[in-house]
Order: structure tokens, then C-alpha cells, then sequence
């Protein structure tokens, strides 16, 4: 099964998509976490990428692109995957649609988690993680024995320069303007599953396996 994850920053859809790979033994792969990667180890994508992610501006498309188009070129995408943060603009979508057409492959579903901007500030907002060994943290669900150090390393708590609050509010207009048009898109193919993003994550997972028919 090939399958996408849309939704707004904070919907949620990065949990939900490394669940739901796990259940159905597929790649879960985060463009999230491959530029904040690539800008940890100052790769030339990384340097590229940086100045727009600490502004809460959408990574441009040739940089999106040719990191994805590394991992279908490694062939690691050829047991099943689930794409979560791409595409995020049509052009996205087209170049996506046509590397998959090459490879005889396509995608069966783009689910969309739909969240109000209200509960994506909050949520955002209460982000952090350890900056020696990454592990995610969320105020008030997700809490370390100690205020601002790591449960599992000792290391010290941040939050992310884009999950600052103004910061949010603007990565939150971007998305309106350029990614919502992805939904319109994948609509007109019949491939969007819209699920409701709210309430506890084990409720709202029980709503996408549901949908997709997942046993």
C-alpha cells in the first residue's frame, strides 16, 4: 500500500503515519525529518533548506524533490511506503505522480487529517525535544520528570525554531495558500480520505485503519 499524509503543521500526521507503517510493515518516510537531517549535517540541501524552515516558509520544491527522488532511486520505496510532509504544493504532487509513472508504481490514497488552526497552536506551541539525543516531548501530554531535561538522555530540552508561536501562525498561513490546493487535487483523482484529527491519538487512529478497511 503507497499512501500519503497531508495536513496541516501539528495534525498530527507524522504520529499517525509512523503507526500506521508499523501496522502494515511499510517505509515511513518524513521529508520532515530527512531536511532537518540534512541541515544537522550541513549537507548542501541542509544549507539550502535551513534559512527557510527557521522562518516557517515552505522548503522550495527542487530541494524536496531531490530528496525523494534519491530514496526512489535507492529502491527503498518498493515494498510499500507512506509519505508524510510531501507533496506540499501541486507541482509537488505532478513531479511525485510522474517519477511513480516511470516506476510503474502510484499512489492508492492521500489521507488528510483535518485539525482547526486553534488546536494546531496549542499543540505546536507545547513541542520540544532533546537537543543531544532528539527524543520528542509535548506540554501537557508528554512531560519529562524534570522540567526541560531529557527523560533518556539527561540532555537539555528545546523547542524548534519554527514551533516559536508567531512562527507558527505564519507556517500556518503558508499552508493555506500553497498546500491546501493538494487536497483540491488529489480529490479530483478520488484518492482523498479525510479524517477527523482531533481527540486522542489512539481514537483517531482507530478512525484511519477503520477508513482504509485495515484489519
Amino acid at each position: 500500500m503507497n499512501l500519503i499524509f497531508l495536513g496541516a503543521p501539528g495534525s498530527g500526521k507524522g504520529t499517525q503515519a509512523a503507526r500506521l507503517a508499523e501496522k502494515i510493515s511499510v517505509l515511513h518516510l518524513s521529508t520532515g525529518d530527512l531536511l532537518r537531517e540534512a541541515v544537522k549535517d550541513s549537507t548542501e540541501l541542509g544549507k539550502k533548506a535551513k534559512g527557510y524552515m527557521e522562518a516557517g516558509e515552505l522548503v522550495p520544491d527542487s530541494i524536496i524533490i531531490e530528496l525523494i527522488e534519491e530514496k526512489q532511486k535507492s529502491g527503498v520505496l518498493g515494498k510499500g511506503f507512506i509519505l508524510d510532509g510531501f507533496p506540499r504544493t501541486v507541482p509537488q504532487a505532478e513531479a511525485l505522480e510522474a517519477m511513480f509513472n516511470q516506476a510503474g508504481s502510484k499512489i492508492d490514497y492521500a489521507i488528510l487529517l483535518d485539525v482547526d488552526d486553534e488546536e494546531i497552536i496549542k499543540r505546536l506551541s507545547g513541542r520540544m525535544y532533546c537537543s543531544d539525543c532528539q527524543e520528542p516531548y509535548n506540554y501537557p501530554i508528554n512531560m519529562p520528570g524534570q522540567e526541560g531535561v531529557c527523560d533518556k538522555c539527561g540532555g537539555r530540552l528545546v523547542r524548534r525554531p519554527d514551533d516559536e508561536p508567531e512562527v507558527i501562525k505564519n507556517r500556518l498561513e503558508v499552508y493555506r495558500e500553497q498546500t491546501q490546493p493538494i487536497e483540491d487535487y488529489y480529490r479530483k483523482q478520488s484518492l482523498l480520505v479525510a479524517i477527523p484529527g482531533t481527540g486522542r491519538p489512539d481514537e483517531i487512529f482507530d478512525r484511519i485503519v477503520k477508513k482504509l478497511g485495515i484489519n
